[in-house]
């Protein structure tokens, strides 16, 4: 009995994955995990040391739904120096009636980039000032273009600042996100000269950086900041000093088991000083109305988004049902 796979290329899926769509599919998928009705294994983390390489394999099944899915990406810092792309990936889709492969998404890491902003902007939503003034980016690659894209979805905002190890690649994507065009009208976008310019006075702070060391200290947030911390996807990585969880008032996280083995509050709590009994609640259960978010505008509130599964089979079903009811795609036999 032969049987048909929907292969679906990059271009293709940007055109079907807008960000509204990604943004509704986050907020139900965390809502969905944290009422138990998701599946989330454990991260497998794969390191490639000779080239600078990590990979992370992420899989998900939200109850109920047609699919699961099972994402693999990667990154290599030393690829832009060899003319290729320093990230990659691919997502495999299974029908969850038969576990026969429904689709290969080849997507180049997209799906993980725009998921993974479009979380921010669901944090952002829920948990960010409504009056956002100043926005800070901390890094100067995918993430750095992406955040503030999906960011101005949610919220208005009259300045972003990015701050980068590299001058030159600040600078870059400075022109990058003045040139996109999604952000806010009149919105102002500026390259900062430290990490403690960029942070000093800002809003909303966007860390997406693959720091092994702490960049943002807690005696630069101001009351009513949202810090939506990013990198921090492996247990070596951190960005935010511990301190920073310290003195929030609120810290969320995607997975509190998650966030307990990577992430910024596996660092706090190795560190002393602060306890997993101190994080407020899942992001999940802020979205379904479990747990408030901000009480207030001078709230302190840290965002510990590792990345979890669920986030891609959820944006991966908008492509596939979208792709199907359209009739875009190669169907192959295996």
């Amino acid at each position: 009995m032969s049987r048909r796979v929907l292969i679906l290329r990059e271009p293709e899926i940007r055109e079907l994955l807008d960000p509204d769509a990604c943004i509704d599919a986050m907020e139900r998928a965390f809502a969905a995990y944290s009422s138990g009705q998701a599946e989330l294994p454990s991260v497998i983390h794969l390191d490639v040391p000779e080239n600078s390489g990590e990979i992370h394999i992420k899989a998900g099944y939200l109850h109920g739904g047609p699919y699961y899915a099972v994402k693999m990406v990667s990154g290599f810092l030393n690829n832009p120096a060899r003319g290729l792309p320093a990230n990659d990936g691919m997502v495999v889709v299974f029908d969850a009636k038969t576990g026969a492969p429904a689709a290969f998404l080849l997507d180049n890491g997209f799906i993980t980039d725009f998921r993974t902003a479009a979380a921010g902007a669901v944090a952002a939503k829920h948990l960010a000032r409504l009056d956002v003034g100043t926005v800070a980016v901390i890094g100067t690659g995918g993430q750095a273009r992406f955040q503030p894209e999906l960011l101005a979805r949610v919220r208005s905002f009259r300045e972003v600042r990015v701050w980068g190890r590299e001058p030159a690649k600040a600078r870059a994507c400075m022109v990058d996100l003045k040139s996109r065009g999604p952000l806010p009208s009149g919105c102002g976008v500026v390259a900062s000269g430290s990490v403690r310019e960029a942070v000093e006075g800002a809003d909303v702070v966007i860390t997406v950086t693959a720091s092994r060391e702490p960049l943002v200290r807690a005696g630069w947030l101001r009351p009513g900041v949202t810090v939506i911390a990013v990198g921090s996807d492996g247990p070596d990585k951190q960005e935010l000093d511990a301190n920073c969880l310290v003195r929030a008032d609120k810290v969320v996280a995607d997975s509190i088991p998650q966030c307990l083995r990577l992430g910024e509050i596996h660092h706090a709590v190795e560190r002393g000083g602060f306890t997993k009994e101190r994080v407020h609640g899942e992001l999940g259960e802020i979205t379904s109305g479990r747990k408030i978010g901000r009480a207030s505008d001078d709230e302190i509130i840290i965002v510990d988004l590792t990345g979890v599964g669920v986030q891609d089979v959820a944006a991966a079903a908008v492509v596939l049902e979208r792709a199907v009811t359209a009739g875009r795609g190669e169907r192959v036999e295996i």
